[in-house]
């Protein structure tokens, strides 16, 4: 399995890309000599599970737009993400379309209006689902780390909630902060 001790900025991942830019996983990979890449493992309309839904602020009934992708690294896979937009928002749209985004989903959303100023987000562990499991070729007592991510537009609407399930074993999460 390829060394997953690696440090990772945030931010990259919430600004939109620029025409022929590649995706920003795929960017960070390639800065460090690595392949990175998606599968698309379902897009749709669905209910929220209740901890998306209070994230997003949605009343009882309101629907999401999930869209989960396998993370690979080298051809293996590291992370299972899976997004979810308010179906107000992502309803109807490539977003809820199972194909790839060109640009991805955060040029997607910037260029209809919702542009993220502010992100929340928070980190735990548990061990895994069966099919998280069998997804990231875990052993039987392997955990996973856990970082949830809520992305907010200017007016600190709620637009996306992502959930990002990862092999715990030799990754460590570090943040960074600009100021001023």
């Amino acid at each position: 399995m390829p060394d997953q001790r690696r440090e990772s900025e945030s931010a990259r991942y919430l600004v939109p890309r620029g025409p022929g830019r590649p995706d920003a996983w795929a960017e960070e990979a390639a800065e460090g000599k690595r392949r990175g890449g998606q599968r698309l493992l379902k897009a749709g309309l669905i209910a929220p599970p209740p901890t998306v839904a209070r994230s997003l602020g949605l009343a009882d009934g309101e629907q999401v737009v999930a869209r989960s992708r396998l993370v690979l690294l080298d051809d293996v896979p590291v992370e299972i993400a899976t997004s979810y937009y308010p179906a107000r928002i992502a309803a109807g749209t490539a977003l809820a379309e199972p194909r790839k985004i060109p640009g991805g989903a955060v040029t997607y959303l910037a260029e209809r209006g919702y542009v993220a100023s502010g992100v929340e987000e928070a980190v735990g562990s548990r061990m895994p689902m069966e099919d998280e499991r069998r997804l990231l070729a875990l052993g039987e007592r392997e955990p996973v780390l856990i970082l949830s991510r809520l992305v907010l537009a200017a007016d600190d609407a709620p637009v996306e909630f992502c959930e990002m399930v990862m092999n715990a074993k030799d990754r460590t999460v570090r943040y960074r902060m600009r100021i001023g």
